[in-house]
């Protein structure tokens, strides 16, 4: 994967420095706009990663493991589902605190559950703008309709995550 990666980075590249040297082809606009997108990023991604460690060292992995560990099966997914629905803010926080509570032992099922509760239940997100700008009964139909998403997608993960082991012939991580 990251050889893969790394490749899609050196091709991009390429592409970057080919549209610098001719800004007239139509791709020279495209990269000038990726690149405006990626800026912001050099600098917001390592510091929501240098946060997201900070916390880490503020919750025990224990803590994290009982609540959100592979053993803690149904439980987990249910406290992961109200875990990401509360967890505000964009990528750029949910995903570096989801790489620390994975690291400390969150499990799979439980990840795969609290970032599907992050992008569908959200409720900043829910307060911010789909309240005020689409109003409340859109919001609490919106919020009815998928409410068990989270947990069916971490059920879902679960099963997966078992049939795996028990027959070993797919290979989902490491």
């Amino acid at each position: 994967m990251a050889v893969a990666l790394a490749v899609l980075v050196v091709m991009l590249a390429g592409l970057v420095w080919a549209a610098q040297r001719h800004p007239a082809r139509p791709h020279g606009a495209a990269a000038r706009r990726a690149w405006s997108e990626a800026r912001p990023l050099l600098v917001r991604l390592p510091l929501a990663l240098l946060a997201a460690s900070i916390l880490a060292a503020l919750v025990p992995a224990d803590v994290i493991g009982r609540w959100l560990g592979d053993e803690a099966g149904l439980r987990g997914i249910l406290v992961a589902t109200l875990v990401g629905g509360l967890l505000p803010g964009g990528p750029m926080v949910a995903f570096p605190l989801a790489l620390v509570l994975w690291d400390a032992g969150a499990g799979m099922a439980q990840m795969v559950t609290l970032i599907t509760a992050w992008s569908v239940i959200a409720l900043h997100r829910v307060l911010a703008f789909e309240w005020p700008m689409l109003g409340g009964r859109f919001a609490l139909l919106r919020l009815a309709a998928s409410i068990l998403l989270p947990a069916l997608a971490g059920l879902g993960a679960l099963g997966l995550l078992r049939a795996v082991e028990a027959g070993g012939a797919l290979r989902l991580y490491g």
